[in-house]
């Protein structure tokens, strides 16, 4: 066979497996299809004229002080590459580039009509964080109140501090400086403290489970037992040994100030204190039920009372004509005939009363 036939058979093999790759084997779905040869690497010829590299200059810098070896050419992951100021925008460090905005801090919550009025010359009353309770519970614009500072500057201490909201508190605050001290100064003292019994608690009313949520747990409640005073004397509200009149005083007071005012008379679970709340109805319904009963009646004592020295003997108190009449019931009782025996010496026979047969 000559060189030419040998070259066109080679040129044919090939150009019938150029052609084969064009199309997939049928076998292709199963994924075992003929392999594909692979190429044949020749290891080439180095000439031997390559230059070797210059030497090293002595003058050159140490290795340490050269440029970082390859990965210096790429940008590091820590340290990101400097950003090339464009043309349109200015660079950081030119005198008018604006630097980078930082993370605004949250914005201040603004302080409401009520907590601006609500100063300390009315009461002392620090403002708290808004509570999030389960379900409704809790409220927003909350405030501590510690004290209520009267016109001539005296304080009345709420014991303890009661967690309100500002517009309760402010409400408590009027109702003690405008009403109760008028009242404690016509009894002649001034007033001290304020006797919280219960304020902010999370509860259904009345601390029933599954009732209505209270406005106890919305801060928009306080219930009230008594007012101090300086004196040493104490207004108990529902305290029936103090004066009618003076609770009647405050009954109209809170019922003119507050939308629910329940105490004795209402139910069962207000005999022994007055609860006061601002809750918003329909058409601005109020509740007031509170009975102020009448002074519990005076026990007599058990024992007589001691004979007066000025009181005669009980000899001579005793009055002649009834003892006279005393002697004779006496004598006939003594001369019945049912005691003397009979003429004819026989028994008497006791009298028997009449009865009926039965039909």
């Amino acid at each position: 066979m000559s060189a030419g036939a040998a070259m066109v058979t080679v040129a044919l093999v090939l150009a019938d497996r150029a052609e084969a790759r064009k199309y997939a084997s049928p076998l292709d779905i199963f994924g075992i299809a003929a392999p594909r040869p692979r190429a044949t690497w020749h290891s080439a010829k180095v000439p031997g004229n390559i230059p070797l590299p210059r030497p090293r200059p002595e003058e050159a810098p140490k290795a340490s002080d050269d440029a970082a070896p390859e990965s210096a050419g790429k940008p590091s992951a820590e340290k990101p590459s400097p950003e090339k100021p464009s043309p349109d925008k200015p660079s950081a460090d030119e005198p008018g580039a604006s630097k980078p905005a930082e993370a605004a801090p949250p914005p201040e919550k603004q302080a409401s009509s009520c907590r601006l009025a609500l100063t300390e010359e009315i009461a002392i009353a620090p403002s708290i964080p808004d509570i999030r309770g389960p379900g409704a519970c809790g409220g927003e614009d909350l405030v501590r109140l510690e004290a209520i500072v009267l016109p001539d500057k005296r304080k009345v201490a709420v014991k303890p501090a009661a967690i309100l909201r500002c517009t309760m508190a402010s409400a408590i605050a009027d109702w003690v400086r405008k009403d109760m001290v008028p009242l404690a100064a016509s009894l002649g003292s001034t007033i001290s403290d304020l006797d919280n019994f219960d304020s902010f608690e999370c509860r259904g009313r009345n601390r029933v489970v599954g009732a209505t949520l209270s406005e106890h747990g919305k801060a928009n409640a306080l219930d009230v037992r008594a007012i101090k005073l300086v004196n040493g004397q104490s207004i108990g509200l529902t305290d029936r040994t103090m004066p009618r009149e003076v609770r009647e005083r405050v009954l109209h007071s809170v019922c003119s100030r507050f939308s629910t005012v329940l105490g004795p008379g209402s139910d069962w679970y207000h005999e022994d204190h007055i609860h006061l709340d601002l809750a918003q109805r329909r058409n601005d319904y109020r509740i007031c039920q509170w009975n102020v009963w009448d002074p519990l009646p005076q026990v007599a004592p058990l024992l007589p009372a001691e004979r007066p020295e000025e009181a005669p003997p009980r000899e001579v108190a005793a009055k002649p004509e009834a003892k006279e009449r005393a002697d004779d019931e006496a004598a006939q009782r003594s001369s019945s005939p049912a005691d003397k025996p009979a003429v004819d010496g026989s028994k008497a026979q006791p009298h028997k009363p009449a009865t009926k047969k039965r039909r």
